[in-house]
């Protein structure tokens, strides 16, 4: 039986999980549309910046064989403005009006910036030493054409798309966004809005899980509450088939009303695993449905979100050709915590920063897995290995952020 399986511990889990997806297919997406995607392809420069050696203050270009010893007087030949130039050649004794970003006249070296200057008609005079170099960007500074600016397996920031724009690239190579199709089981269960009969709860699930997926990168599918039969559930599981991963919520445990892995397997669902080795969240399985990766979460909504950040964001990243594993740090504690017992415990706490020492991380009293106002309001899980030995207020414990 299922049930007698021994619990996988939460690592082993992940890693079954990431090991058994392979990424989406790669496509042209343009720079507007590229945040957080991630690159199937290096980006690559088409262009070198600076193009030339260009000014990087407002003053004059000169000659810093000229500017050796102050006061330096020069006859001002010309003028090169941001976005022009000067087409001459500075010769000795000669300086050159220049604004920033202005490329540097031929046989020019330095800049002498304005507030170092003084003009007098045609005259400037210099009041401060100019040496090789000063105030001037050299072309290539930035980047060369041909270099890699953004390696493939990036996720793509707003200063990497600023980054691809100036190397003159107008669209990425990144991995198609996954389509994560998902529904709930359980006839108890309606949709927010609804009139709540007496034996009813109003489902947090989907729209809970639809944000994770969106925040991850992936493209929400709600297919909605789907009622304990097994031809619903089999229906439900159908209208995935065009997606890149099925995710269900509930009917995962071995009672009477749990159907999903039965009902599912009569369509090709083989289970890899079932149950983890952690709280909150045991009931967990990861199987293929078809050849459709599937994950199946607690109904529990404080327990399916735990384990949708342990375990689905990473397979969404890594269908995008990534490989998240959740951000962890160190905090210390608030208050004691006893022995843990054989499962990974993480518990919601509160966060207290203090300058130039760690957090303190300050654990709910209550912690049952029903309590969303709890998981609403932590900022982060303070991670228990099992079998931990009771810790101690001031104890340095591994955290999971939930707000950055």
């Amino acid at each position: 039986m299922m049930a007698k399986e021994p619990l996988i511990p939460v690592d082993e889990a992940r890693a079954r999980i990431i090991a058994a997806i392979v990424p989406t297919p790669p496509e042209r997406v343009p720079l507007g549309r590229a945040r957080g995607r991630i690159l199937a392809e290096d980006v690559v420069s088409l262009r070198m910046q600076p193009p030339t050696d260009l000014s990087a203050m407002d003053g004059y270009a000169v000659r810093a064989e000229d500017v050796a010893t102050v006061p330096a007087k020069l006859r001002v030949v010309g003028e090169a403005p941001a976005g022009g130039a000067y087409a001459g050649t500075l010769n000795a004794g000669e300086a050159v009006r220049i604004f920033t970003g202005a490329p540097l006249p031929q046989g020019a070296n330095a800049v002498v910036i304005q507030e170092d200057a003084e003009r007098y008609g045609d005259v400037v005079v210099a009041r401060e030493v100019a040496r090789v170099g000063n105030h001037v960007r050299p072309a290539g500074l930035d980047f060369k054409a041909g270099a890699t600016g953004l390696p493939a397996g990036r996720k793509l920031s707003p200063a990497d798309i600023a980054l691809a724009a100036a190397m003159n690239v107008p669209a990425v190579i990144a991995h198609r966004r996954p389509r994560i199709a998902y529904f709930s089981t359980g006839n108890e269960l309606v949709m927010p809005g609804s009139d709540v009969g007496p034996n009813q709860i109003v489902s947090a699930n989907n729209d809970g899980l639809g944000a994770l997926i969106e925040e991850a990168g992936g493209i929400p599918h709600d297919l909605g509450i789907v009622a304990d039969d097994r031809n619903a559930i089999r229906s439900a599981g159908r209208h995935a088939k065009d997606c890149d991963m099925l995710v269900t919520l509930g009917g995962a445990s071995v009672g009477d009303h749990d159907l999903v892995q039965s009902a599912l397997a009569e369509d090709g669902l083989k289970i890899d695993f079932w149950r983890i080795a952690m709280r909150p969240g045991k009931p967990l399985m990861f199987g293929h449905y078809g050849e459709l990766p599937m994950l199946g979460l607690p109904g529990n909504p404080v327990s399916a979100l735990v384990c949708a950040m342990l375990f689905l964001v990473p397979a969404i990243a890594r269908l995008q050709g990534g490989e998240a594993a959740p951000r962890t740090t160190l905090a210390r504690l608030v208050t004691p915590l006893p022995q843990n017992d054989r499962r990974q415990d993480y518990l919601r706490a509160r966060l207290v920063h203090m300058p130039g020492e760690l957090p303190f991380a300050a654990p709910f009293e209550k912690q049952d897995s029903s309590m969303l106002s709890a998981m609403s309001a932590a900022d982060c899980l303070v991670i228990r290995a099992p079998d931990a030995p009771p810790a101690k207020a001031g104890d340095i414990v591994t955290i999971m952020p939930l707000r950055f």
